[in-house]
């Protein structure tokens, strides 16, 4: 493989009034090339490893495919300046996305760079109120210190996000890292869409803040539950509460806020005015 995950690099280390010459691994970034039957549908800055994860969930999470037999063909190509990701898909879809082009081309963290219209930033989701999980308050809870065992990019550089799934009773079972959180999500649904693990049966959990975007496509993805270590936005919340979701912010020190759909979560705690 051409590009690595991180790099290590010389520097200089300045406390106080001390300096003293550092290395440090840094996480590595290049343009990755979404392309669908010869034509470029996005290029996105991320981390160089599961490239089929990611390219697979983006094209789930963006809507461009919805069941496995859409996609005839799939390979990556890397080059020296970055990494292809190339779909050829059934005829029907490949008329479906002629009719909803959209371009994306940006920095990491910018999960709407690129769109052309309000309308495409404000899209409609599915309403994902059937999802099954239910989880217990304590499962909840111990979720981002499940996920911070299982990132070992993060454990190198100190610089990336990651994305994983719990299922009741089980824990954590799959995580993705990425230098983009948009990144590490449409890498985890594409683990898990691949592994043939339904997303409605557990919780997504994010090290990030919960953006827009990120509900978006866990709606999309057809995940009822989406927990992180900080704080959604209000418009993020108010998504969540259309669509079904069970919103849960601030997952941290053995606790949590919950802000949306509370049902799926079971507690023996009562609620004090």
């Amino acid at each position: 493989m051409r590009f690595a995950p991180s790099q290590s690099h010389s520097g200089l280390a300045l406390r106080g009034e001390t300096a003293r010459r550092v290395t440090r691994a840094l996480p590595e970034e290049v343009p990755v090339a979404l392309v669908f039957d010869s034509t470029t549908q996005a290029v996105m800055m991320a981390t160089p490893a599961d490239i089929a994860d990611f390219a697979h969930g983006f094209a789930l999470s963006e809507g461009i495919i919805t069941a496995p037999e859409q996609i005839e063909g799939f390979e990556i190509a890397e080059h020296a300046q970055g990494i292809e990701a190339r779909f050829w898909l059934r005829d029907d879809q490949r008329a479906a996305l002629a009719e909803r082009r959209r371009f994306m081309a940006g920095p990491v963290g910018c999960g709407l760079c690129g769109i052309d219209s309000l309308e495409q930033a404000l899209r409609q989701v599915p309403d994902v109120s059937g999802a099954s999980a239910q989880f217990s308050a304590r499962e909840i809870a111990r979720a981002s210190s499940a996920l911070r065992a299982h990132q070992p990019l993060h454990d190198l550089t100190h610089a990336v996000h990651a994305a994983g799934f719990i299922r009741p009773g089980e824990g954590l079972i799959m995580a993705r890292e990425d230098v983009g959180r948009h990144n590490a999500l449409d890498k985890l649904i594409g683990a898990l869409w691949r592994a043939g693990q339904d997303p409605a049966e557990g919780a997504i959990v994010m090290t990030s803040r919960l953006s827009l975007e990120l509900v978006q496509k866990c709606a999309m993805a057809g995940c009822g539950v989406l927990v992180a270590v900080s704080a959604p936005t209000a418009h993020a919340l108010r998504l969540a509460k259309d669509a079904g979701i069970t919103l849960a912010g601030f997952a941290r020190d053995g606790g949590f806020d919950i802000y949306a759909h509370p049902h799926r979560i079971t507690s023996e705690v009562s609620d004090v005015a």
